[in-house]
């Protein structure tokens, strides 16, 4: 599943300029190569969607407790989750081609 994720995570960051096939193909591959089929395949894309939301969401909460305190983390989690809000539509297209990739490469046995 890591290795499905990450590699969608990865053709998520190359192929997210194209509005909507580029999702698509990124959650496409992620189920493919995570085998292991439909559920799994649809989380793989999802999460290969979101993953970088919530990395940079954690990396603003945790710098803007660095720089500005308690005040400085609420207002870079409030960040965080305006950037999960926003990756919302690509990982809902990753996970639809996430689907299809579990799909097509069916049940791990």
């Amino acid at each position: 599943m890591g290795a499905g994720v990450a590699v969608g995570f990865v053709l998520m960051i190359i192929l997210g300029w194209i509005p909507i096939i580029g999702p698509i193909i990124a959650g496409l591959v992620a189920g493919i190569v995570t085998k292991g089929g439909v559920g799994k395949g649809a989380l793989a894309g999802f999460l290969s969607g979101i993953i970088g939301a919530i990395i940079i969401g954690i990396a603003l909460t945790t710098l803007g407790f660095a720089f500005l305190g308690p005040i400085g983390a609420m207002l870079g989690g409030l960040a965080g989750l305006a950037a999960l809000i926003l990756s919302a539509g690509a990982a809902f297209f990753g996970l639809i081609g996430g689907l299809i990739g579990g799909a097509i490469a069916g049940e791990e046995k």
